[in-house]
């Protein structure tokens, strides 16, 4: 992986989650925070986590290995989940501005939630995240079709036409 892979996969990891909190936004409060079965309650704590975790990885990449998600994102609002990832996007593209190829392919050592120790190649583990936050922006499709409305399409590929286009 080159560091304008890496780079281009973040661009499309923000396109689409900021697609999935454009939809979020148009929500009531009460759909928003309405509990529906999937792996999270309902489409706050859907968008939370997918933000808890990028913001997960990012601290493992800086040498540090949180024990937990950030006490934030419990309470924290949607327009406060979209200013932490805005956070987490602009501290990651500085953290990947600064690595070579040699550094994408290093294995990064890190302790799970669980306190596991585990490692793999940065470049793996960067790939993790964008597939993590798509599989959970599936999820948010589906609890957005049960509240009667129609989802964004969030696609590597829709991102990609989109860049082509202009």
């Amino acid at each position: 992986m080159t560091r304008e892979e890496a780079q281009q996969l973040f661009a499309y990891d923000a396109w689409a989650n900021a697609e999935a909190f454009a939809a979020a936004e148009a929500l009531s409060e009460e759909q928003l925070t309405a509990t529906i079965a999937s792996s999270f309650p309902s489409v706050r704590s859907t968008l939370g986590h997918i933000v808890a975790a990028e913001w997960i990885w990012l601290r493992r990449w800086l040498g540090e290995s949180p024990s937990a998600p950030p006490a934030w994102v419990e309470q924290a609002s949607l327009g406060e989940l979209k200013a932490q990832l805005a956070a987490i996007e602009a501290e990651r593209a500085r953290f990947l501005e600064d690595r070579t190829e040699a550094d994408l392919e290093q294995p990064v050592p890190y302790r799970t939630l669980k306190g596991d120790a585990d490692s793999e190649a940065l470049s793996g583990q960067l790939r993790h995240v964008v597939n993590h936050s798509s599989y959970h922006r599936g999820q948010l499709a589906t609890l957005l079709r049960q509240l009667g409305r129609v989802p964004p399409g969030t696609d590597l590929i829709a991102y990609l036409r989109r860049v082509r286009r202009g």
